[in-house]
């Protein structure tokens, strides 16, 4: 039974799921938009918007907290300076998933993950 198990696998272990969001966190945050699995997608989406909170609110307590989740200092650093002033009015939903169909090699669901 699965009762309270929330989150996806992915089919990796923990250190390996961990690693895979740290890096799609990070080039949702570079780059602004990624194009991957609509599972991760869907699972990495609340980590993102996680982070521009805590961008939002600042702080030295809230940028450790961040450096803790993505230990990329040029991704923090970009999340406390430009993406907390561009959604300083926006209270949520800073990211989107739209679905692109089919990956043709195995067929699994492709999305691509942007920042609004």
């Amino acid at each position: 039974m699965r009762h309270r198990l929330a989150g996806r696998h992915l089919n990796r272990r923990p250190d390996q799921r961990k690693a895979l969001y740290r890096g799609l966190i990070r080039d949702v945050l570079l780059h602004e938009r990624i194009q991957t699995t609509e599972a991760k997608a869907k699972e990495v989406r609340g980590m993102v918007e996680r982070i521009i909170t805590y961008g939002k609110k600042g702080g030295l307590h809230h940028r450790r907290l961040a450096l803790a989740k993505v230990p990329d200092k040029g991704a923090i650093s970009k999340v406390f300076d430009d993406l907390s002033q561009r959604y300083s009015e926006r209270p949520g939903g800073y990211t989107r998933v739209l679905k692109l169909g089919q990956r043709t090699g195995d067929g699994a669901p492709m999305a691509i993950l942007e920042l609004v």
